[in-house]
């Protein structure tokens, strides 16, 4: 099940907010871990059974290392042992397959069966969210939470349950028991849903339309089209993702809980490092956290830092994949922060405002490419028409989508910046902007259903890590 679709809107949505807004306090938690498992389990029962038994894993090992705290190393032993079955879950159903292909490649297994294994939906941010749990704990970060029916709905929370953001235990601890519904923050979430449904429905999912059949017809497309075709997976990349993130918080709002912010307007940054401040918030949050940071950082020199550096990219890249062009992204971006970080950032503070947004988009972009294509001759091949004119400037088929898309992605544009939003912020307080607030959340919701009727199953990218 989609936040994006006809029976999330119009029948899981209603009977969820209905039924739990008429429970007791003391039945909410509950009734939300039952709900969030049928949400789960509604296109993937089979693996409820993982994810509960991850959630056992973190509750129990938590409890032990509070309980054992004073002992001189159990409470470590048992952080080490939560570690252990964590990644080794997510290493075997993500990349058991993975490292038997890398395998298969060496002459001594080179007739080895390459098992497949399907990828459970959402669990790599689970298991990065109840990891947490068992580091916090261990740090006496957060309390440990006592009630196992709460911490499962810790665990399973269908807001960010599938593909985030990912949500630290000691960042939502104390709402878990003591967070206020309101009718201020309900209506918030509301406004906040539909701003990311409108992300994912009229802006995303058209923009991935565009890039579709820029890819089908590449080899006429002109280096120009090239170009346009990979500015629009830019967008339907930003969009899809950061619609996901404010549909969770919306979400979120109008059952009581503050996630934080996931997405800061990437695209005005000024240099990849900004860049990365503000995409995917929760994902870097974490690798600094729990990952950089134990480390040593930046404070055992430069060498080590920038080693820590490459850890943590090369980490995030297999984060996002188990396919070698993510581990090159994320290596891409490791070596391009690691240059920023000796001498480059220093130098682009001193150039034009505009020369350092086109530099970082430029990198951004180059960036996608090596995302988006799994199989590296396709890649190389993209990247020749980017950078050259062997197919013209461009098609007249890459033409005619262009000036079809070309309103589109000029609101995408003004969307990308925080224009909007700082026009809102001056007028919300006047009366008529509320009702018109109230209107255009209804056509919001009208053009998107209309948009949803009419489209086939159109999953969030972000589904698949």
């Amino acid at each position: 099940m989609v936040f994006s679709s006809v029976l999330f809107l119009f029948v899981y949505l209603p009977l969820v907010l209905a039924i739990y807004y008429s429970l007791p306090r003391k039945f909410r938690n509950a009734f939300l871990f039952v709900a969030s498992l049928i949400f789960y389990g509604w296109g993937e029962p089979t693996f409820i059974v993982l994810m509960i038994f991850s959630t056992i894993v973190d509750y129990t090992h938590g409890f032990f290392i509070d309980k054992y705290r004073q002992h001189p190393w159990l409470p470590k032993a048992l952080l080490v042992s939560a570690m252990v079955i964590n990644i080794s879950l997510l290493g075997f159903f993500k990349y058991a397959s993975f490292i038997a292909e890398a395998l298969k490649a060496l002459p001594f297994f080179s007739s080895m069966t390459v098992p497949l294994i399907p990828l459970p939906i959402g669990i790599s941010f689970y298991t990065f969210q109840t990891m947490s749990y068992s580091i916090d704990v261990y740090r006496g970060d957060s309390p440990i939470q006592r009630n196992p029916i709460s911490f499962g709905a810790y665990v399973a929370l269908f807001p960010q349950l599938i593909a985030g953001p990912i949500v630290r235990y000691k960042d939502i601890a104390h709402q878990l028991n003591h967070r206020k519904e309101t009718v201020a923050r309900f209506a918030r979430g509301v406004r906040i849903f539909l701003i990311g449904l409108a992300k994912k429905v009229l802006i995303a999912n058209q923009m991935g339309m565009l890039w579709d059949e820029m890819r089908k017809t590449m080899g006429t497309n002109g280096i120009l089209g090239a170009w346009i075709g990979i500015l629009a997976f830019a967008f339907q990349i930003y969009f899809d993702f950061s619609g996901y993130s404010d549909m969770a918080r919306g979400l979120g709002n109008m059952i009581g809980f503050e996630f934080l912010i996931n997405f800061d307007y990437p695209y005005i940054s000024r240099s990849i490092t900004e860049f990365w401040r503000r995409w995917h918030i929760s994902l870097g949050t974490w690798f600094r956290e729990y990952v950089y940071i134990p480390l040593g950082g930046n404070r055992k020199g430069t060498g080590r830092m920038l080693l820590n550096l490459m850890i943590v990219w090369f980490l995030t890249g297999l984060w996002h994949g188990a396919n070698w062009n993510y581990v090159i992204w994320g290596v891409y971006f490791g070596v391009l922060l690691m240059i920023e970080k000796v001498f480059l950032l220093k130098r682009l503070e001193r150039t034009p405002s505009w020369m350092q947004h086109f530099y970082a988009l430029f990198l951004v972009m180059i960036g996608w490419v090596v995302f988006y294509f799994e199989k590296t001759p396709e890649m190389f091949a993209y990247f020749g028409h980017l950078f050259t004119f062997a197919n013209g400037l461009i098609g007249p088929n890459a033409l005619a989508l262009f000036l079809t898309y070309l309103p589109l992605m000029l609101i995408a544009g003004f969307a990308s910046t925080p224009a909007a939003r700082r026009i809102y912020e001056k007028i919300r307080d006047r009366k008529a902007v509320s009702y018109a607030e109230i209107a255009a959340c209804a056509v919001v919701l009208v053009l998107c259903t209309s948009t949803l009727v009419s489209q086939s199953y159109n999953p969030f990218l972000y589904f698949r890590f």
